[in-house]
Order: C-alpha cells, then sequence, then structure tokens
C-alpha cells in the first residue's frame, strides 16, 4: 500500500464557499480524514490487536453540524485554547474584551473562533508520510483579540501510525496565543469510555473553580482522583465524592506535565482500551495537557449514525494553562512581533 492523500466535497458554507475533505492514508493502511473548514479531522481508523480497523475519532456528518453546538468536535482551536475568565485580560496596560461565550468567560477562542473559520488548504505526499497544510488570517479585532495573526497548520500522517500536528504563528501586535486541537476519542468505537485505561505523566494539576477557571495554584495529584501516573481507569474514581470533580463535573482539567526538559516533544498521555487493544500515545512540547471526559455530551449529540451520550468520548488536549493572560505565576502565553510561536503534538496509535 502506498502512502496517499485525495480530496472531495463535503458540503457547503451559508456563503457557497466549498468545504472540502482531505483523506489522508499510510502504508499500513490507517486512514485520517480532514475538513478545511475548522481543520477538523473527521475521521480516524486505526487497527485493533487482531489487525481489524475501525474510526475511533468522533464526529458529525455534514457542514451545518460544525457550524452547530459541535462542542469543538475535531478541531483546530484558537486563538487560545481553553478559558479565559470574565472574557477579558489586560495586556501592555490596554485591556481587551473578548467574546463571552461560556457564560461570562471566553472558551476556545469565541464563538466564531478557529473551529468555524475556512482555511486555505495545501497537500503534501512523500514515500513516508502524507500530510495537510492548513493557514489563515486572523484579523486584527477578530473576537476581540488584539493583532493580525498569521497562522499555518500543518497535519502529517506518518508511516508509523503517529499523526503529527505542527502549529506556527507570527502576529503584528502582542496578542495571547494558545493552540490545540479538540479531537474526541472512542477506543472501541462505541459505548463509553469509563473502562479506558489513562495514564498522564504529571505530578500537578490546576485546580478550578465552579465555572472551571483554574483558581491559581498547582497542588499534587498525589492521594486525589486526578493521580493517573500510573494506569487507571478513566470510570475508576470519575465520580469521587470531591470538590473537583464536582466542579468539572468529572474531568474537565489541565494537568501540570512533568517535563523532562522544557520545549521537548515528549509522551504526556496514554491510553489504552482493554477489549480492543488500541493504544493511543499523545506526544506534546506544551507544559500540560487539558483531560475532558465527555461530561457535556448527551442523547442530542448525533453523528455517524450514533449518539455521542454522556461520557461516550474522551480529549486529551495539549496546551499551556488555561487563563494563563490573567494567571501571572502561570507560563506566558504572549506573543510579540518578531517572535514565532511554534509548537508540536502528535497522536500516536498502537496497540497493547
Amino acid at each position: 500500500m502506498q502512502t496517499s492523500i485525495t480530496e472531495s466535497t463535503f458540503g457547503h458554507m451559508p456563503d457557497g464557499r466549498p468545504v472540502t475533505e482531505y483523506t489522508l492514508t499510510n502504508v499500513n493502511g490507517m486512514i485520517v480524514k480532514i475538513l478545511n473548514l475548522g481543520g477538523v479531522i473527521t475521521e480516524i481508523h486505526v487497527p485493533d490487536r487482531d489487525g481489524k480497523l475501525a474510526d475511533v475519532n468522533c464526529s458529525f456528518d455534514d457542514v451545518a453540524s460544525y457550524l452547530g453546538d459541535s462542542q469543538y468536535f475535531g478541531a483546530l482551536i484558537g486563538r487560545y485554547g481553553n478559558r479565559i475568565a470574565n472574557a477579558s485580560f489586560t495586556l501592555d496596560g490596554q485591556q481587551y474584551q473578548l467574546d463571552a461565550n461560556n457564560g461570562a468567560n471566553h472558551l476556545h477562542g469565541g464563538l466564531e473562533g478557529f473551529h468555524r473559520r475556512l482555511w486555505t488548504a495545501e497537500t503534501f505526499v512523500t514515500p513516508k508520510s502524507a500530510g495537510l497544510i492548513l493557514s489563515y488570517l486572523s484579523a486584527d479585532g477578530e473576537q476581540g483579540y488584539p493583532g493580525n495573526l498569521e497562522t499555518t497548520v500543518i497535519y502529517e500522517l506518518r508511516a508509523d501510525n503517529e499523526l503529527r500536528i505542527a502549529f506556527h504563528a507570527i502576529t503584528d501586535q502582542a496578542t495571547p496565543v494558545n493552540l490545540t486541537n479538540h479531537a474526541y476519542f472512542n477506543l472501541a468505537a462505541g459505548g463509553d469510555i469509563l473502562g479506558h485505561e489513562l495514564t498522564i505523566h504529571a505530578d500537578h494539576y490546576t485546580p478550578i473553580d465552579d465555572v472551571q477557571i483554574p483558581l491559581g495554584d498547582l497542588p499534587p495529584v498525589a492521594g486525589t482522583p486526578f493521580d493517573f501516573r500510573s494506569a487507571q481507569a478513566i470510570g475508576a474514581r470519575i465520580d469521587a465524592d470531591d470538590e473537583q470533580i464536582r466542579n468539572g463535573f468529572g474531568y474537565d482539567h489541565n494537568f501540570v506535565l512533568a517535563k523532562k526538559a522544557e520545549g521537548a516533544l515528549e509522551l504526556a498521555a496514554r491510553v489504552r482500551e482493554p477489549v480492543s487493544g488500541r493504544v493511543l500515545e499523545v506526544w506534546t512540547q506544551e507544559p500540560g495537557i487539558q483531560f475532558y471526559s465527555g461530561n457535556f455530551l448527551g442523547d442530542s449529540v448525533k453523528g455517524k449514525g450514533r449518539i455521542y451520550g454522556h461520557r461516550s468520548a474522551f480529549c486529551l488536549e495539549p496546551q499551556h494553562f488555561p487563563d494563563s493572560p490573567n494567571q501571572p505565576a502561570f507560563p506566558s502565553t504572549i506573543l510579540r512581533p518578531g517572535e514565532e510561536y511554534t509548537t508540536v503534538m502528535a497522536y500516536k496509535f498502537t496497540t497493547g
């Protein structure tokens, strides 16, 4: 089997512009499908321990679903992944008001964030990979952010069943930037995810208040339901009598990764589904990763002939910490003119 990439029309934007779906296939027969709408990953077909392929990515069937309350399924997130308190921040003495799309707070770049934008696309094929290069210019003032931000994201499906995602951005004014991908996974390709076994390489996490804004401290995970330093079933402590579990309605928290070297591409999390034997590894250069256990999914969320019910999928989103523009103790997310924002993440699939 040869590495390849093909394209087809997925649908149309309300203004008539076509939405294209790109199908990337590697030498092992692994298949990844991606839209130029929001960089959405629509399908990921990977083998189980017996070699049987199944789609482990949760998504929708049409453009309208992605432009509705899509819960960010599979999408590129920007300018800022996760929440910013009170939808505002102060930078260099000036206050900026963002789109308040999560109660009083700002979530995942706003209602019309990167996930709803039509990106410019180019493709490439090498003997060992198939790739998609997506570009988007976020104009000064978009969703309240300062500066024109030129963003490029490269999806590359490699021969070792790794989907690598590289982000790059430059700006002409200082602005917060925190880009990630929001894929929803179910390695069993059905049912809930409570039996999936999760490891997160994090000794600390960022507790949240009752509207999911970080409190600012970084307590240890030891002795809490957030200790995934060794593999634990996602469902084992998801309903524990714990204030943080209640605040997140389950897991919806940022974990502070135990990095060996700042900025290095390192293994952040590993998930194993014991029945199929499928394993997902998430690699990142970022200092944190958000683990979300599908708490807000429900019977009204439907796609691909399935109902995405409560906790039927999980997300692992590499990132800088939530609300960093308002939390001076957190690593900075401010990009300035003359600097380059670069970060790499990867989803790698094996069996075990």
